[in-house]
C-alpha cells in the first residue's frame, strides 16, 4: 500500500514539536514536543527564554535548539517511526528571532560527523551566543533611526509591508551592529531561526523564504527582494550577510547525510523551506482562500486573514508578510486578550458558563455601555500607559463590564481591521476563549459573518508538514490544489459553525461608529462621543 508521510517541524518559544502526517489515510500519526525548560534545563532558561530585570531585554539559545532537534529525532526512532519512507520535511521558527554566525558555519554543516552529536560540533559557529528573540522589546531608538533614514512611517510600511518594531529582525541587527560592532564585523551570516534550522538539515546555508523575510524590515513586499535602501538603513555590508531569499514553496535540497546516517532518514527526502511560525499557522488553520480569516483567542487576541491583494496599514500597527500561497497575510495583534476577559470574569467572582450566560441574556449594543479595554499597555492600538475607560457605566455594573468587554474587543478588532480591504466572508476561531460560544456569538454579530469554532493544536507544525506535502507533489508534477489539502485535515462539523443574526448588523454598523468616535476622544484628543453615543441608545433602547 502506497504511504505518504510528511514531517512538519515547529520552534516555538518554548519548544520544539514534530506533527507527522500520512496523507494517503489523511491522518495525523504523531504529534511529539520537547519542552526546554524541562527537556533540556542546563540552559537554565525560563519559558524558553533569557530575560533582563525590566524584562525589555528577551534572548534564547540557538545551540538549545539544535539539541532539541537530536532528542527530537531520537525519540521519533524511539517510537519506530518509518523516518525512511518520509517523502518531504518542511519546518517553522518563531518568527523574527535572528542567529549569528561566523564563518567556520558552512564548513562545519558540510562536514559533520554522524557518530558525534550536533551540539559538540556547533559549538563555536556563533558570534552571538544568545538570539534575541520576538518576546525582545530593547530597539525603540534603533526602530526610529531606520524609520527616519527610510524617510518616515509611510515609506518604511510601503517598503516592508509594516512598520519598524522592537521585534523585527532589521532593528534587532542594527543594535547588534551598534554595540556589538567587533563581532557584527566577524558575523558571515545571520539566519532567522526557520532558516537556521532548515541550514541544520540542509547541511549548508538554506535561504530565508518570502514569508519570514517580510517579517525582518528588510525585504521588499512588492518584489520580494532585499531592500537596498532597508539594508542601508539597517547595518553596513549587510547584503552580504544575508542568505538569499527563496519562494515559501520552494524545495531547497535533499536532507543532510548526517540525518540519513544517524537516524535512518532516507536520502531521498526533500526539504521544502522553513517559513515563521504566523505563515505556518495561516496554512494549519486553512486560510488558503480570499475571503477567509482567523481569530486567536488567547494571552493576547490575533487577527490574521489571507489576502489576494496587497493593501497597508498605513497607521502603523497592523502587518503583511508574504503567505506560503505565494500571495499575502495579514496580522494584527491585540494584547489585551485573555487578561483582560479574565480580569472582568474574576471581579464578579464568575465562572465561564456564568460569563457566558451573562452574555446570553444581555441585549446585542450593552444598552450603549461602551468599553476601552486597556487592563495592559496595548499593541492595537498604541497605548503605553494602561488604564481602563467606561463610556455610561461604571465599574461596579457586572453585566455591563461583561457584555463591554467582549464587544470591545471585537468592535476594536473590525475597526482595526479596515484596511484590509478584503470581504471576509468566514472566520475561524482558535484559543483558549473560542471554546465559548456566547462569546463567539458576539464576534459573530459583530463581524456579521459566520465562524467556524475548532480546536487546532500545533497549527504551525500542522500547516509546515502540509506545506512540505504541496511542495513535494508539485516537484513531481502531481499538482493538489490547496484548499482541497487543507480541507483534509481540518473538518468541520455543522453544529461548531456560528451564524450571524442579521438584524442587529445595523445595529453594530452604528456601534462600530461610535466606538471609533471613543477611541479618538481618549486616543487622538477627538471630539466628545457623549452625544453621539445617546444618540445611539435613543435610537436602539429608547431611552
Amino acid at each position: 500500500m502506497n504511504v505518504d508521510y510528511f514531517l512538519g517541524i515547529d520552534c516555538s518559544t518554548q519548544s520544539l514539536t514534530a506533527v507527522l502526517i500520512n496523507l494517503s489515510k489523511n491522518e495525523i500519526i504523531l504529534r511529539y514536543s520537547i519542552n526546554f525548560d524541562e527537556e533540556l534545563p542546563h540552559y537554565n532558561t525560563q519559558n524558553g527564554v533569557f530575560s533582563s530585570n525590566d524584562g525589555k531585554v528577551v534572548h534564547s539559545s540557538p545551540l538549545m535548539w539544535v539539541e532539541a532537534l537530536e532528542l527530537l529525532f531520537k525519540a521519533l526512532v524511539q517510537r519506530d517511526l518509518p523516518l525512511n519512507e518520509i517523502k518531504a520535511i518542511s519546518g517553522s521558527g518563531q518568527q523574527h528571532g535572528t542567529v549569528y554566525l561566523n564563518n567556520s558555519f558552512e564548513p562545519t554543516l558540510k562536514n559533520l560527523d554522524s557518530e558525534k552529536s550536533l551540539v559538540n560540533q556547533l559549538q563555536s559557529v556563533f558570534t552571538r551566543e544568545t538570539s534575541p528573540i520576538w518576546m525582545d522589546s530593547s530597539t525603540t531608538k534603533q526602530c526610529e533611526e531606520i524609520r527616519l533614514k527610510l524617510g518616515g512611517l509611510e515609506p518604511t510600511i510601503y517598503i516592508t509591508g509594516s512598520n519598524t518594531f522592537e521585534r523585527f529582525s532589521g532593528p534587532q541587527i542594527r543594535k547588534f551592529y551598534e554595540q556589538n560592532y567587533d563581532d557584527y564585523i566577524q558575523t558571515s551570516t545571520i539566519h532567522l531561526v526557520s532558516s537556521f534550522l532548515s541550514s541544520i538539515l540542509l547541511g549548508k546555508s538554506s535561504p530565508i523564504d518570502h514569508g519570514d523575510g517580510a517579517g525582518m524590515n528588510l525585504m521588499n513586499i512588492r518584489t520580494n527582494q532585499w531592500d537596498d535602501k532597508a539594508l542601508n538603513a539597517t547595518a553596513p555590508n549587510l547584503r552580504q550577510k544575508l542568505p538569499a531569499l527563496t519562494n515559501s514553496y520552494d524545495v531547497v535540497g535533499k536532507i543532510s547525510p548526517f540525518f540519513v546516517e544517524r537516524f535512518g532518514f532516507s536520502p531521498e527526502t526533500i526539504l521544502v523551506a522553513w517559513s515563521g511560525d504566523n505563515p505556518n499557522s495561516l496554512i494549519g488553520v486553512g486560510l488558503t482562500e480570499k475571503g477567509k480569516a482567523a481569530i486567536s483567542l488567547g494571552t493576547s487576541d490575533t487577527y490574521f486573514s489571507f489576502m489576494k491583494n496587497l493593501s497597508f496599514d498605513m497607521l502603523g500597527e497592523g502587518h503583511v508578510f508574504r503567505a506560503p500561497t505565494g500571495d499575502f497575510m495579514s496580522l494584527i495583534c491585540f494584547k489585551n486578550g485573555s487578561l483582560a476577559r479574565e480580569a472582568i470574569k474574576d471581579k464578579f467572582n464568575l465562572n465561564w458558563d456564568e460569563f457566558g450566560e451573562i452574555l446570553r441574556k444581555t441585549p446585542p449594543g450593552n444598552f450603549g455601555k461602551i468599553m476601552l479595554p486597556y487592563f495592559l499597555p496595548e499593541i492595537v492600538p498604541l497605548v503605553l500607559e494602561p488604564t481602563v475607560y467606561r463610556f455610561g457605566f461604571d465599574e461596579n455594573d457586572m453585566q455591563g463590564n461583561v457584555r463591554g468587554i467582549i464587544e470591545a474587543q471585537f468592535l476594536s478588532m473590525r475597526l482595526h481591521s479596515e484596511w484590509i480591504q478584503e470581504q471576509t466572508e468566514e472566520i475561524y476561531a482558535t484559543g483558549g476563549a473560542s471554546a465559548n460560544k456566547e462569546i463567539l456569538q458576539v464576534a459573530s454579530n459583530i463581524f456579521n459573518t459566520k465562524i467556524y469554532q475548532f480546536e487546532i493544536t500545533n497549527s504551525a507544525a500542522l500547516g509546515a508538514a502540509l506545506r512540505s506535502a504541496k511542495s513535494y507533489y508539485d516537484s513531481i508534477n502531481e499538482r493538489i490544489n490547496w484548499t482541497e489539502l487543507v480541507n483534509r485535515f481540518l473538518k468541520i462539523q455543522d453544529n461548531y459553525i456560528i451564524q450571524p443574526n442579521n438584524k442587529y448588523k445595523k445595529l453594530y454598523d452604528d456601534l462600530l461608529e461610535v466606538y471609533r468616535k471613543c477611541e479618538k476622544f481618549i486616543l487622538k484628543n477627538g471630539e466628545d462621543p457623549e452625544q453621539f453615543r445617546k444618540d445611539f441608545v435613543k435610537k436602539y433602547f429608547g431611552n
